[in-house]
């Protein structure tokens, strides 16, 4: 066993959204470096067949599966409840599902998807798991986000775009969202031994949005792999910052091609950071669950 290997051996990396593209990259990557793979997943059937492939290109048994929709709330928390109940500690969490919706729905809570699924989910996720991460630490928590972001605009006064609906602000403003959660968790966590970073995979030939936009997408299918990357490489970026020791110290970042980039000009914005956090607890059906855990952060 090499030294990298050793680095991620008897550590337990919760991946969301690990049966597809980027994540499921991810997976393999980290258990090959001797990671205890978790898969949190929506779709049963696709995740267990993810698992088996995960195992087999990994050489390793380590891996176990919870399955949750991100979009409700309620399979966030039982499956939070399973984590705790089955590990007894938590060393990396990737928030790394992902959604882009041609048309505009919503959860059962009466959010709109992709704002819910892309950030609300992993931000519930996230701070329930808290206290469990900084018992845990040194332990790091990585957000993926998209260079979309720098798109991204978002009316806080209209976050469910209860009207003029477009699937890519939609998404854009969900990946400023990202970011945004990123820098303020980061100063919240200052001196809890947990870091928290975003990152951009790049620009990946996988299934993502091709469900939705398969009109569209169709004629630049065939020059795809010319601009594109593949999964595997995409996910270099999160298998670097979840077992490098370059990156241990290292929080409230943006990261690109596995070094520290600048993300957008609103992206910094103190306000809009401040903004998003009260928003997303106010969203937060129980957010009684959340308040000995945000008793844990630095106001």
């Amino acid at each position: 066993m090499n030294d990298e290997k050793k680095n991620m051996s008897g550590k337990n990396v919760l991946i969301t959204g690990a049966n597809s593209g980027i994540g499921k990259e991810t997976a393999i990557a980290l258990a090959r470096k001797g990671a205890n793979i978790i898969m949190l997943c929506r779709n049963e059937e696709k995740a267990i067949n993810a698992m088996d492939e995960i195992k087999k290109r990994a050489n390793t048994e380590q891996v176990d599966l919870i399955i949750a929709d991100l979009s409700h709330q309620d399979p966030i928390y039982s499956a939070v409840t399973q984590i705790k109940q089955g590990y007894d500690h938590l060393d990396v969490l990737i928030n790394n599902a992902g959604s882009i919706l041609r048309k505009r729905k919503e959860t059962l809570e009466g959010y709109e998807m992709t704002f819910a699924v892309n950030h609300l989910g992993h931000f519930f996720l996230t701070l329930l798991l808290l206290d469990m991460l900084i018992k845990s630490s040194p332990s790091r928590i990585i957000n993926v986000s998209s260079d979309a972001h720098r798109f991204g605009n978002i009316n806080f006064e209209n976050i469910n775009f209860d009207d003029s609906y477009s699937s890519f602000r939609a998404y854009s403003n969900s990946k400023l969202a990202n970011v945004l959660f990123t820098y303020e968790h980061a100063n919240r966590l200052e001196g809890t031994g947990v870091t928290v970073n975003a990152l951009h995979p790049g620009v990946v030939n996988s299934n993502f949005g091709r469900g939705q936009f398969s009109k569209i997408l169709a004629p630049f299918t065939a020059l795809s792999t010319l601009f594109m990357i593949n999964a595997e490489k995409g996910a270099e970026t999160s298998v670097y910052l979840a077992s490098s020791d370059e990156v241990k110290d290292i929080s409230g970042k943006y990261f690109k091609k596995c070094k520290a980039v600048k993300s957008s000009k609103a992206s910094y914005n103190k306000e809009s950071q401040l903004k998003l956090w009260q928003l997303s607890l106010a969203m937060v059906n129980r957010q009684d669950l959340l308040s000995s855990n945000q008793a844990l952060l630095k106001v």
